[in-house]
């Protein structure tokens, strides 16, 4: 198997009516508007195809009031790909944007860190704020797939497939891993929500959305080192994403990275 990958983003949705106090801690300009995008990623080495997270659905879109352009699985068919030939997925952690419709790959196994399903379904969950971004049903679902053989626990850096490897960040969710994957331009790191936008680990600024103050900055560190290179670093939620790389096909959304 190669261990030289390609990666496609592929945009689901979209908020536009958010600020930079939505983005950023103790910003200088808190009222300025700051948009967000969301994304799910594709891994393909011309044999296979691994999945980055699963994005939301429709109707997690309707119960939170969250806009949605596409259903993620609907997103792949623009690459050619049926939700239902992924063998393999990457949660970076269990926040409903990345951990939605995990019934839709019924051939997958589920990657996740052994802290992020224990912090989801432990006590920390009776607090509502650190409750929010989690869904009961996403989570359900996960543990469904546990007892059904398909939930691979990951060592804090571990070995995916040749090429791709996943790394233990934590603070923005405890246990939050990152992606690092080998192409043709270099490693490249899928950061997810260790670094929302480009701004938080050039400038050093907290996501609100925090357990660990300390590993979300030590992580911006991080995800530069295992990229090697800053420009190879891909931030979870960054609209300048479209900016920075090319469109893939004629479809709009889907973005090549590598």
């Amino acid at each position: 198997m190669s261990e030289i990958w390609e990666i496609y983003a592929l945009k689901y949705a979209e908020r536009n009516t958010r600020t930079r106090a939505d983005s950023f801690l103790n910003d200088d300009h808190p009222s300025l508007p700051h948009g967000m995008d969301y994304f799910v990623w594709v891994l393909d080495n011309g044999q296979r195809q691994i999945l980055v997270d699963t994005g939301y659905d429709k109707a997690e879109a309707k119960r939170r009031g969250r806009p949605i352009l596409r259903d993620p699985t609907e997103a792949l068919h623009a690459i050619d790909l049926q939700a239902d030939q992924i063998d393999t997925v990457i949660l970076t952690h269990l926040h409903y944007d990345h951990a939605g419709g995990l019934d839709r790959y019924p051939a997958a196994t589920f990657h996740v860190q052994p802290i992020e399903m224990a912090f989801a379904t432990g006590p920390c969950m009776c607090e509502p704020d650190v409750r929010m971004p989690f869904t009961a049903d996403h989570v359900c679902e996960l543990v469904q797939h546990l007892y059904a053989g398909r939930v691979h626990y990951n060592a804090a850096e571990a070995q995916v497939a040749p090429g791709v490897t996943v790394h233990l960040v934590g603070g923005h969710s405890q246990g939050l891993q990152v992606v690092r994957v080998q192409t043709a331009k270099g490693p490249v790191c899928l950061a997810s929500d260790a670094a929302h936008y480009y701004e938080n680990f050039e400038r050093g600024l907290l996501f609100p959305i925090v357990v660990d103050p300390h590993d979300m900055t030590a992580g911006f560190k991080k995800i530069v080192d295992l990229a090697g290179d800053p420009s190879r670093v891909i931030p979870g939620h960054d609209p300048l994403v479209r900016d920075r790389f090319d469109a893939y096909g004629s479809s709009g959304f889907v973005f090549k990275l590598a």
